[in-house]
């Protein structure tokens, strides 16, 4: 079960000198051939403070007919991104905070994608997740709960965790310091491509409800979500920042609740929404590298470009 990937993650990043290395590590025991790290220093409130960094993570879990396999026809790339500020929040919290769940997430569906690639389960296609690593953020003010502070720009987040051989991107957020989706489990959004926020993926809607036994829940997004998160105008958070640097699909997977709970503090990461995000997330990867299931309806696109041109321009 994939629980059991989620508790290893969540106690791996609750310890308080957690770092890439130490991630890159558990993913390298099970198997994984291509996990790496690249370093940046963060951008913490304390300047003079060189030792805080920032570790990217990036593992490529290798399908049978991946285009890392070389092959004429390779079966598309699935992306899954952990977008979050930080595990932690040193000096002023004690331990993981509900920011956390991103990366948990993708961390947790890594280690599931190779230990089922170990057992003789591969995927038809790669899948790249990648997340970062950061113990140290200021808290920023925000409404209606404030938010952890990022350790780098979101510019340079995507740089390091956004890459171009992503066909498609599920970017995996906490989404519980919101009034805007009052619900306990989990949630994704319409899809987003090259400026057009289109209609939400049936399919996706039909591997949720097939990966939780529930109703699908979707959370709403707007013009300004997916546009570039430093353009001073309100943002429902960050979930849909890997839109701004891609020409794939995006996807938001939030991790909500019925109450507005701060990604600041700790306590606050549930158990049977990271299981089923994990699951969620790794159905996806399965059908959609399988060329079973899709973000968006490719004929429909092409419509509305045609009728009123491209929109790219909003991801500038």
């Amino acid at each position: 079960m994939s629980s059991k990937f989620v508790s290893i993650i969540y106690e791996l990043l609750d310890d308080p000198r957690i770092n890439g290395q130490k991630v890159v590590d558990e993913l390298t025991a099970l198997g994984a051939t291509e996990a790496t790290i690249t370093t940046t220093p963060v951008n913490y409130e304390a300047p003079e403070d060189i030792t805080q960094v920032c570790d990217f993570i990036k593992v490529v879990i290798k399908g049978s007919n991946g285009k890392s396999a070389g092959g004429e026809t390779p079966a598309p790339t699935m992306g899954i991104i952990g977008r979050l500020g930080a595990q932690q929040a040193q000096p002023d919290r004690i331990g993981i905070v509900s920011d956390s769940d991103g990366s948990i997430v993708a961390l947790a569906t890594a280690m599931k994608l190779l230990d089922m690639s170990a057992k003789g389960a591969q995927l038809e296609g790669d899948v790249i997740i990648t997340t970062h690593i950061a113990t140290h953020v200021s808290i920023t003010p925000h409404d209606p709960v404030d938010f952890m502070g990022m350790p780098v720009s979101s510019g340079t987040m995507n740089e390091n965790e956004v890459d171009d051989a992503m066909d498609a991107i599920l970017s995996v957020d906490t989404s519980k310091g919101n009034s805007i989706i009052k619900h306990r489990g989990i949630a994704i959004s319409a899809t987003a491509k090259e400026g057009y926020i289109l209609r939400v993926s049936p399919d996706l809607v039909t591997l949720m409800e097939y990966a939780t036994g529930r109703p699908a829940k979707t959370f709403p997004i707007t013009t300004q979500d997916i546009t570039p998160y430093d353009n001073g105008v309100y943002h429902f958070n960050s979930i849909m920042q890997p839109h701004v640097a891609t020409t794939a699909p995006v996807v938001g997977l939030a991790i909500t609740a019925k109450t507005v709970v701060p990604g600041s503090e700790t306590g606050a990461s549930y158990e049977s929404e990271l299981v089923d995000a994990t699951v969620f997330a790794v159905e996806v990867a399965k059908q959609f590298t399988w060329q079973k299931t899709s973000f968006y309806n490719a004929d429909e696109y092409q419509k509305l470009l045609d009728m009123y041109g491209s929109l790219a321009f909003l991801q500038k």
